[in-house]
């Protein structure tokens, strides 16, 4: 599920299956991301790969045939998918250019998952039949989809209209990135100087704080291509802390899946008592592979330094929005919507910025213990 525009990069290759020995997972603890490797690698261009490298090994009936069980429930995690064989390295490979390019530590584990495009498709690989093999494409709006087949050749698909041909699809298993996704962007915004709204020690607590609470959420459905997964969803608060700098909160949202689907969570989204004002704004954004977690929190850091408290609330939404790089509109990260001065008021309906979504609030008081 995305909701910005623009383009893919793709790349084909193809790798015969061998026995061998699976390589040990990476042990360097230094960020595997840098300006060097994310522009000659990225999320798409390394999945891609792959894709073609997997088509070529289900070209053995027996590797098909544990691929096709690996995934009937459920997605499978490629690392432990192709290991003890030829195909081990070339996951390992691909695994480490995506931690790059998203700006995660090498040592971060596997990232890569292999997962049947569409449920309807089981029914297909349980009668045997050779399935295609393509990478989910990091753009909504791609105008065809390219799959690999273990006999050979590339095959162009519809993304609007599911192929009748079972597909495999690798791709990233963001609900695990995003999670350290977001503790390296919180480690990465306060070393920057742009900390998360914290009640100072010298303010006399009062029993509670006010708080807004997400009673019901639901984004618009935006006929996404078939081959995608469920989107991982995440808001940057913004206000003023008390000490009158541009504070901002990473809120994972991880039961936003589906757009079109209106969501229950009675999530706490702004805590008032870190706050200068009684208002703070919402940048909602969504990872479904590509985000460069690193990249995206240094954007941030630079817009919020600049702008000084000057004795009235300043939102905070354009701050953010401006500071990503008009590249990153590629679903790098995907900007979904928005909703400016949710107040400790706030309440009812709130329409988001971009007419993409909507959210029903309430105030919540949040009592000591």
């Amino acid at each position: 599920m995305t909701r910005v525009l623009t383009a893919a990069i793709a790349m084909a290759a193809a790798l015969a299956l061998s026995s061998g020995t699976a390589l040990a997972s990476p042990t360097d603890p230094a960020p595997a991301s840098s300006s060097a490797s994310a522009a000659s690698g990225t999320v798409s261009a390394a999945t891609d790969r792959l894709a073609a490298q997997v088509a070529s090994a289900l070209a053995d009936r027996k590797v098909r045939d544990r691929a096709v069980s690996a995934t009937a429930s459920a997605p499978a995690d490629l690392l432990t998918l192709t290991a003890n064989t030829g195909l081990a390295q070339a996951a390992r490979t691909a695994n480490h250019a995506v931690l790059a390019a998203k700006g995660l530590p090498a040592n971060s584990g596997s990232l890569l998952q292999l997962r049947v495009a569409t449920d309807a498709m089981h029914a297909g690989l349980s009668r045997g039949e050779v399935p295609l093999v393509a990478a989910a494409p990091t753009d909504d709006e791609v105008a065809s989809i390219t799959a690999y087949d273990p006999l050979g050749g590339k095959v162009t698909l519809d993304p609007a209209v599911a192929p009748e041909r079972p597909v495999l699809v690798v791709e990233v298993d963001v609900a695990k990135a995003l999670p350290m996704g977001i503790d390296l962007m919180r480690k990465t915004l306060s070393r920057g100087g742009v900390t998360e709204a914290k009640p100072l020690a010298t303010v006399q607590s009062s029993g509670g704080y006010w708080a807004t609470k997400i009673d019901a959420v639901r984004l618009s459905d935006d006929e996404e291509p078939w081959i995608k997964g469920a989107a991982e969803i995440y808001s940057v608060v913004g206000g003023f802390g008390l000490d009158g700098k541009a504070t901002v909160t990473i809120v994972q949202m991880p039961y936003l899946d589906d757009d079109g689907t209106t969501y229950y969570p009675n999530q706490l989204l702004v805590h008032f008592n870190g706050y200068k004002y009684n208002l703070a704004d919402v940048v909602m954004m969504e990872d479904d592979g590509d985000t460069n977690y690193q990249q995206l929190a240094q954007a941030i850091i630079t817009a919020l330094l600049t702008i000084a408290d000057a004795g009235t609330y300043i939102p905070l939404v354009n701050a953010i929005i401006s500071a990503i790089p008009t590249s990153w509109w590629t679903d790098d990260p995907d900007y979904v919507d928005s909703w400016y001065t949710l107040s400790t008021t706030s309440r009812g309906r709130l329409n988001g910025a971009r007419g993409n979504g909507w959210m029903d609030v309430e105030p919540y008081w949040v009592s000591e213990l």
